[in-house]
């Protein structure tokens, strides 16, 4: 049940309901003296002395297919988290819990009978004339084109004039964008070599890994198509991965265009509405998807007849949750197609690091795809030296020069700089106090255009003080800069430029983030700002210069991955550039030249990084050559969360052979959202020691005091 219970209970199944109970249902059972929510599992026969009956059933079908129960208990297993979270993770809003499932809507259609009777007034003729003339017009249209068209359909009913039916209507939040039907282009010899790799799995379904990495623009996603096509052929169907919500409406459109009339899609992402997203799964569940795309939790999407599972961008950490139910979707993408018995298909420009080995080290397929599916080449990539080049302000002269000749060309700009806001904190210029969060351990971010002081992290605001609290002093400056401060600098420079920001706050609202994509596509915009969402799936041919600010910052983060993460984000920002018919150029202002994820960069060397990195990785002991778990204690006083952290230590003791403990010390933020966080980090270079101790850990009966508590992050990927 959705109770954060460690094992599964057993219930008696009331003679009135065994004829209606089926695996995958959800239960009312009781549960002490409440009622709670669960979800059957199994159905055995054996003796029923001391169980509670279940209460009531509260759908009229399953849930859950009984195909996707292996993948929530082996799951729940690996990663140390109660099932019925689990489940409640995968279902949509409302139906984890004591809510209830959001309203089913109907729509009523109405039809021309035989009759030729003529109607009375001009109103109901003119209804029934489109009614005949269309053959069948559905409610929601009639109200849009007669307001108000009740009294009259009514007579047309009395009279018998017109009939009517009612069927559910689905919420789908892509069923209204227009789609030109698109057959695709001729693939290059290295997509259609791809292709023949993945035919005799596509053909004779059986578990294995693929490894797609092609460089930025080659033509991933028009391979993951054609598969797709072939699956869909065979009569089954095939689940799509992405990173992130903002990448799902592109390449839903790619894909409806592709399949339009072949095969419905259905989408599931947390941007959806409750109802919108109740409605995907019951399609999905019901048989009427052929496709699904979405995020994180749509690995869990209840297909049946899979046949495929495609992960786009498989080295993103967004796969990974951070809070609760810390599962990595593609890890559990692979887990599911091991246990269905079907390919899986992995892609990116730049791979991590451990899927990368496991390819090279013969635990899976490795397709390349080296040249751009259009034929132009990569982008240029420039270094500039910001220890030996003039700058004014965020921007060198080298950058400056480059956006200026590209405005007067009529191309278009894309600016990377990983960090939103105006500033990253004010600081009183008397005595030099700065505003730190009372939540969190860390500073409050200026955004001026709406006037605020901001954490990012528990999103705590506050208007900034008129003058120092401290001091009182009123020399208050802006420190650092965010996109915000990029963009009026921009304005500043190019007043004729048309400029545009995409970053989290510009893109919150519904729709924000396609209405920016299509600016671009449309050319309403000469240069775009953003964080790292602007380096991720977009391909817009009209942009010929890329910029990079601060190139070096996730460098400069505590973290054995840094260099992983620099590598990939600006290989793939890099990648935004030249996709059109006109070449690219790409500018990284860096403090750090000589840093060897720099030089493969400009080298679009993906393979001379991974020897490096690998090198370093190896000789600690860091992955892919070690595991991890992190165990996270907090609570709201600091002491007893110390004090917590060292006796769990010394009850984890004696280790088994080859497990290291580092810690406990306090964790990189050690203060979130009013809640004190220490950390201990277990290391192994065998996974089988590291479960043995997670084992030990589960048996506690209490690992942790009252008022502390301890969240196992199973091979982590944000340290923080």
């Amino acid at each position: 049940m959705a109770a954060p219970l460690t094992k599964t209970l057993s219930y008696l199944v009331p003679d009135a309901l065994a004829g209606e109970v089926r695996i995958g249902m959800r239960l009312s059972v009781p549960l002490g003296r409440r009622r709670a929510v669960g979800f059957l599992l199994e159905l055995t026969r054996g003796p029923a002395r001391g169980l509670k009956p279940v209460a009531a059933l509260l759908d009229p079908e399953p849930l859950i297919p009984e195909t996707l129960i292996p993948l929530f208990r082996r799951a729940a297993a690996y990663y140390q988290h109660p099932i019925g979270q689990v489940i409640a993770t995968a279902l949509p809003a409302g139906l984890a819990g004591r809510g209830e499932a959001p309203p089913v809507l109907r729509e009523t259609f109405y039809r021309p009978t035989a009759a030729e009777g003529r109607p009375r007034g001009e109103r109901q003729a003119r209804m029934l004339e489109l009614i005949r003339m269309r053959g069948e017009v559905s409610l929601s249209e009639l109200r849009q084109l007669f307001p108000s068209p009740y009294p009259q359909l009514k007579r047309l009913l009395e009279a018998e004039l017109v009939s009517c039916r009612t069927e559910e209507r689905l919420r789908d939040p892509f069923l209204s964008w227009p789609v030109a039907p698109d057959s695709g282009p001729l693939l290059t010899a290295e997509q259609d070599e791809a292709l023949k790799r993945l035919q005799p799995l596509l053909e004779a379904p059986r578990f294995e890994t693929f490894l797609l990495h092609g460089v930025t623009g080659s033509g991933k996603t028009e391979v993951y198509l054609r598969a797709i096509d072939r699956v869909v052929g065979l009569g089954r169907t095939a689940l799509v991965l992405v990173p992130e919500i903002a990448l799902t409406p592109q390449l839903v459109a790619r894909f409806r265009a592709r399949f339009a009339g072949r095969a419905e899609i259905s989408v599931l992402h947390s941007g959806l509405s409750d109802g919108e997203r109740y409605d995907a799964w019951r399609s999905i569940l019901r048989g009427r998807a052929e496709i699904v795309i979405g995020a994180r939790s749509a690995v869990f999407a209840p297909l049946q007849r899979l046949g495929l599972i495609v992960v786009d961008e498989e080295h993103e950490a967004s796969y990974k949750q951070s809070e609760g139910f810390r599962y990595h979707a593609r890890d559990l993408a692979l887990l599911r197609g091991q246990q269905q018995r079907i390919p899986v298909l992995l892609g990116s420009a730049t791979p991590s690091l451990p899927s990368y080995h496991r390819m090279v080290s013969g635990q899976g397929v490795l397709l390349t795809l080296r040249e751009r599916a259009g034929g132009q080449p990569l982008p240029t990539v420039e270094l500039v030296d910001m220890t030996e080049t003039l700058f004014r302000t965020l921007l060198s002269e080298p950058l400056v020069g480059a956006l200026r000749a590209n405005l007067e060309r009529g191309e278009q700009s894309l600016l990377l700089l990983n960090r939103r806001g105006f500033a990253p904190y004010l600081l009183c210029g008397s005595c030099g106090r700065g505003f730190r969060c009372p939540n969190c351990d860390i500073s409050l971010t200026w955004h001026r255009s709406e006037g605020s002081l901001r954490c990012h992290y528990c999103d705590f605001g506050q208007p900034p003080p008129d003058a120092c609290p401290a001091c009182g002093g009123i020399d208050l400056d802006p420190q650092g800069a965010g996109t915000e401060r990029l963009e009026a600098e921009l304005s500043e420079l190019f007043p004729a430029a048309r400029i545009a920001r995409m970053d989290r706050d510009t893109t919150s609202g519904k729709g924000a983030h396609r209405s920016l994509v299509e600016g671009m596509l449309a050319g309403r915009f000469d240069i775009l700002v953003g964080t790292q969402m602007v380096a991720k799936g977009h391909d817009f041919p009209g942009v010929t210069l890329v910029g990079v600010l601060n190139a070096d910052a996730p460098l400069n983060f505590p973290d054995f991955r840094a260099g992983e993460r620099t590598f990939a984000l600006l290989a793939q920002v890099a990648g935004r550039a030249g996709r059109g018919d006109r070449p690219g150029r790409v500018l990284l202002q860096t403090f750090s030249p000589d840093h060897y994820v720099f030089d493969a960069v400009v080298s679009h060397d993906y393979r001379r990084f991974c020897e490096a990195e690998l090198a370093a990785r190896r000789s600690l002991g860091y992955p892919p050559f070690g595991h991890l778990v992190n165990l996270v204690l907090a609570g709201n006083l600091q002491s007893r969360v110390e004090e917590a952290a060292a006796a769990l230590a010394a009850r984890l003791q004696p280790l088994p052979t080859g497990v290291e403990i580092l810690g406990p010390v306090p964790c990189l933020l050690p203060r979130l959202r009013g809640r004190f966080r220490m950390q201990i980090l277990l290391k192994a270079s065998r996974r089988p020691p590291l479960r043995q101790l997670l084992d030990r850990l589960a048996a506690l009966s209490r690992p942790v005091p009252a008022g502390v508590s301890l969240a196992v992050d199973v091979d982590p990927v944000d340290m923080f």
